[in-house]
């Protein structure tokens, strides 16, 4: 019989906002109070966006630092994560000039290289001991770009920099099909490394398969498949794989374990 295993990643409130229903945790109690219930349900690491007030995506460390206080705080001992994106800071140097200003760190950090100065955005995370989620979408309007420019850079990082970066693959359409590598479908050893063709060796700090909204539970049978670390939560989709609205993030990820063999 196959046991249950825990997803790498849930995503805590991602865009969200209260207009998305009452799964959406807000407040940083509420996110702390959610990711204690998902870290309970068998999540290995907490994703989450630091918000103002007002609700905006915020970098300051007048803003990121007491929430992993809070979130710490209350008890979540796995490592977390914030992202470093435009919808934080549009200005790649303004990102780089906040996430030097950080006073508390977060265990990881998300850098989209599909966005304008992604990998100088990256190597200042790993300077600052932060380790790096590395998105790049494997289907959609990008094309292959970013992909290209991540591999580039992990061919110049210093030392032993780039077991810091894990390489976090989206999958954007609804269908796992949609999971392109080159012209026709992917091959199976293809999917199992999470890459395209072309890229012979996995990076050092390993795959991680996500997906969102009607791409998110076929990406995670996907990455059951292929022994890939995998994302869940609210941040990514608001429904269970039977179509009914999730109650929390730890239902979602319960529905998770139920997806992915136990890790070794």
């Amino acid at each position: 019989m196959r046991t249950a295993a825990r997803p790498a990643v849930v995503s805590l409130n991602g865009s969200r906002g209260a207009a998305d229903g009452p799964a959406v945790p807000m407040s940083p109690q509420d996110l702390a109070e959610s990711a204690v219930g998902a870290v309970a349900a068998g999540a290995a690491e907490v994703l989450v966006h630091p918000r103002t007030p007002c609700g905006r995506e915020s970098l300051s460390p007048r803003v990121v630092g007491p929430l992993l206080e809070v979130l710490r705080g209350a008890g979540v001992g796995v490592p977390l994560t914030v992202p470093a994106s435009i919808g934080a800071e549009p200005d790649p140097a303004e990102r780089r000039a906040r996430i030097r200003a950080w006073t508390v760190l977060p265990d990881r950090a998300v850098v989209h290289f599909a966005e304008p100065g992604a990998a100088a955005l990256a190597l200042a995370l790993l300077e600052r001991g932060v380790a790096v989620d590395a998105v790049v979408p494997l289907a959609g309007p990008a094309g292959p770009e970013p992909l290209e420019r991540l591999r580039s850079w992990l061919t110049r990082i210093p030392g032993a920099g780039a077991d810091g970066v894990r390489v976090a693959a989206e999958i954007t359409g609804p269908r796992t099909d949609t999971f392109r590598a080159g012209p026709g479908r992917p091959t199976e050893a293809v999917a199992r490394a999470g890459l395209p063709a072309g890229w012979r060796e996995p990076p050092p700090g390993g795959v991680l398969l996500f997906g969102r909204d009607g791409a998110s539970w076929p990406t995670l049978r996907l990455a059951a498949r292929c022994g890939t670390a995998a994302r869940t939560g609210v941040g990514d989709v608001l429904h269970l794989p039977d179509g009914r609205p999730a109650r929390s993030n730890a239902q979602l990820v319960a529905a998770a374990r139920e997806l992915l063999p136990r890790e070794g």
